[in-house]
C-alpha cells in the first residue's frame, strides 16, 4: 500500500479541485489555453510586439508625414554624393532620407503594411494547400482502408519531393520561374510552407483516428467521411494553428530575402522592408542605418510571432505544459 504524505495529498486535492471547477464551468481546450497564455511572460511580450506591429501596419499609413514616394530634394542635413543623396536626421525627418531623398520613417511605416500583407497571404496559401493535402492524406490513412493508404502514399511522395529541396532554394526557383513581383513572393513563400502544414495535419489526424471516440463512432455505423470532417479534423487543428503563427515569422523573413535578392517587387518605390534592404545595399559603406532600420524591424516582428507561437504550442500541448 502506497503512503501519501500530507503535502503531496494537499497538492493532489488542489489539482482535483481545479479540475472539478473547470469541469463545472465547462472550460474548453481553447479557454484553458488562453488562460495559460495570459500567465506566460513570453506570450505577453509577443502579443505586445504584434499589437504594436498591427497598429502600425493598419493605422500608421494614414498618419505618415510624407508619402512613401515623395522626394524631398536637397535640404539641410542632406549631402549630394554622385547620383544619390546621403540622408541626414532632423526634427522633421526622424530617420533621415534614403538615396533618392525619400523620408525613411514614412517608408518604414507604410512598408509595415506591405510586409504584413506578404506574410499573411503567403501563410494562408501554404496553410490552404497544405491543409488540403494533409487532411485528405490523414483521413485516407486513418479511415480509408486499402485504397486510403494508396492515396496517402501518393500524396506524401509529392510532399517528399518538396521537402527534398532546401526551403530558400525552392522559393528562389519558384520566384525565378514566375518572374519578380509581389504576388510571386507570396506564392513562392507559401509553397515552401506547404509540406510543413501537410505533414503536421496528416500526423495529427492519424493520431486522432486511433482515439476511442473514433472507434465508438465507427462501431455505431457513422460514415467515415462524417467522422473525419466532424470529429477528427476539428480535434487535429490545434498544432496547425500554432504552426501558422510560427510560419508567419519565417514567411516575413523569407519574403524579405527574396526581395533582397531582386526576386520581389521590381518597383523600388514600393515601401516593403525587403525592398528597402535591397535599395540600401549600395550605400552600406556610407549610411548603414538605411539597412539597419528595416532589418531590425523584420527581426523584432519575427521575434514577436515566434514568442507567441512557442507560447501557444506550450499552452495547447499537454506534454509541454508546466
Amino acid at each position: 500500500m502506497t503512503i501519501i504524505s500530507g503535502k503531496k495529498r494537499e497538492k493532489i486535492d488542489r489539482l482535483a479541485e481545479l479540475a472539478a471547477r473547470d469541469e463545472e464551468r465547462g472550460v474548453s481546450l481553447w479557454q484553458d489555453a488562453f488562460r495559460r497564455l495570459r500567465r506566460n511572460p513570453a506570450a505577453v511580450v509577443g502579443a505586445v510586439i504584434l499589437t504594436v506591429f498591427l497598429l502600425v501596419a493598419i493605422v500608421g499609413p494614414f498618419f505618415v508625414p510624407y508619402g512613401p514616394t515623395d522626394t524631398m530634394g536637397i535640404r539641410e542635413g542632406v549631402v549630394k554624393v554622385g547620383q544619390g543623396l546621403i540622408p541626414g536626421h532632423s526634427a522633421e525627418h526622424w530617420l533621415g532620407y534614403d538615396h533618392q531623398g525619400r523620408d525613411v520613417f514614412s517608408r518604414m511605416i507604410v512598408g509595415a503594411r506591405q510586409t504584413l500583407l506578404v506574410g499573411v497571404v503567403a501563410t494562408m496559401i501554404g496553410l490552404a494547400i497544405g491543409a488540403l493535402i494533409g487532411g485528405v492524406a490523414g483521413a485516407a490513412a486513418g479511415l480509408g482502408g486499402r485504397w486510403g493508404r494508396w492515396v496517402d502514399a501518393t500524396l506524401m511522395r509529392f510532399i517528399d519531393m518538396l521537402l527534398a529541396m532546401p526551403s530558400l532554394l525552392l522559393a528562389v526557383s519558384i520566384a525565378a520561374l514566375l518572374g519578380p513581383s509581389l504576388i510571386t513572393v507570396m506564392i513562392a513563400v507559401g509553397m515552401v510552407s506547404v509540406p510543413v502544414f501537410a505533414r503536421l495535419l496528416r500526423g495529427s489526424m492519424i493520431a486522432q483516428s486511433n482515439s476511442d471516440y473514433v472507434l465508438a463512432a465507427t462501431s455505431l455505423g457513422v460514415r467515415k467521411s462524417k467522422i473525419a470532417l466532424a470529429h477528427v479534423l476539428p480535434n487535429s487543428l490545434a498544432p496547425v494553428i500554432v504552426q501558422a503563427t510560427l510560419t508567419l515569422a519565417t514567411a516575413i523573413i523569407e519574403a524579405a530575402a527574396l526581395s533582397y535578392l531582386g526576386l520581389g517587387n521590381p518597383d523600388s518605390a514600393t515601401p516593403e522592408w525587403g525592398v528597402m534592404l535591397a535599395d540600401a545595399q549600395p550605400w552600406l559603406g556610407i549610411r548603414p542605418a538605411l539597412a539597419i532600420y528595416p532589418a531590425v524591424a523584420i527581426i523584432i516582428t519575427a521575434l514577436g510571432f515566434t514568442l507567441l507561437g512557442e507560447a501557444m504550442r506550450e499552452a495547447l500541448d499537454p506534454k509541454l505544459r508546466k
